[in-house]
């Protein structure tokens, strides 16, 4: 009797819990914040919340659905990091070698992969006409290779897309696979993340198309549910172990000493560890705003938060 008590409460639990979210995110539209959104609240156990409302554009010709695709942009990066810390479980590399050890082209200048995983590498950015140049990973190494740095490494904290994106090339080099296979091999298919992908279409022999390990893929909300119920599980879901230990220990402490990132494992950008879930709001929306202060982001956290109110 008390085990039928405790699901009947927790069923109407979440289903108040969905309703003040589908409000939330119907007061968004009405403002003009978004068109529709795909809401995902995640813990290791599962999904607990999986909402849809809207459109995917502003004429509202195509209602969003569960499985939608949007471009998660900066959300690469924590596949990127994953990407590199397996293959440092499997030896393949070290995140204190420098990275001069696999591109010979940025010489002695002190950046290790750890400096790039951080965002403390002071590399420089690439513009966008250098960019358009490029018709694989491998050719922006030399781009960024000739770019100054901008202070020693590890002295400064400074948002980069460049290391990120040259950690991504390191990963094709000593696993012998382009990124966008091996993110399917290694990643994608075994968490059975089947509508994440970097590019929607079939590639067109002689196509430039380069996959951006900073902010490259596509996905959807279930998906990327999968991927953060992998991290709330400590590297494992479903039998399959895809971190050690010590991988995850490096991934949830933080790195950059007394230098001041504004960011904890939890931040908003990221997967939810102070509460033990994931909140993944998916939209599609131009120069979305990545803080907290959103006023879409802090509408479905705040709907969100009744999954833990006692």
């Amino acid at each position: 009797m008390k085990l039928l008590a405790l699901t009947a409460a927790c069923c109407v639990f979440a289903g108040e819990r969905d309703a003040a979210i589908a409000a939330k995110m119907r007061e968004m539209i009405e403002q003009n914040e978004v068109p529709g959104a795909v809401t995902v609240v995640a813990t290791r156990d599962g999904v607990s919340h999986l909402g849809v409302i809207g459109h995917g554009d502003a004429a509202k010709a195509q209602p969003l659905r569960k499985d939608s695709i949007f471009w998660i942009a900066s959300m690469t990066k924590p596949v990127t990091a994953v990407a590199v810390l397996m293959m440092q479980d499997e030896g393949r590399l070290s995140i204190d070698d420098p990275l001069s050890k696999y591109i010979p082209e940025f010489g002695a200048n002190g950046v290790t992969l750890r400096h790039m995983l951080t965002h403390t590498s002071g590399m420089g950015e690439s513009t966008t006409e250098e960019w358009a140049t490029a018709r694989k990973l491998a050719d922006m190494a030399p781009i960024y290779a000739k770019k100054p740095l901008g202070f020693a490494p590890g002295s400064q904290w400074r948002y980069c897309q460049s290391g990120i994106n040259m950690l991504g090339r390191v990963v094709e080099i000593v696993s012998g696979m382009p990124i966008d296979q091996f993110f399917a091999a290694r990643i994608f298919k075994p968490l059975g993340m089947k509508g994440t992908t970097f590019y929607l279409a079939a590639r067109r022999d002689g196509e430039k198309l380069v996959d951006a390990p900073n902010g490259g893929l596509f996905s959807t909300g279930p998906d990327y549910a999968r991927f953060a119920r992998m991290l709330l599980r400590r590297g494992e879901l479903e039998g399959k172990r895809f971190l050690t230990a010590a991988a995850f220990a490096l991934i949830t402490s933080i790195q950059t000493g007394s230098l001041q990132a504004g960011f904890r494992p939890g931040h908003g950008g990221a997967y939810g560890t102070q509460s033990g879930a994931a909140l993944i709001l998916m939209v599609r929306r131009i120069n979305f705003r990545n803080s907290d202060d959103s006023p879409v982001r802090m509408a479905f956290q705040t709907a969100a938060r009744k999954q833990w109110r006692a």
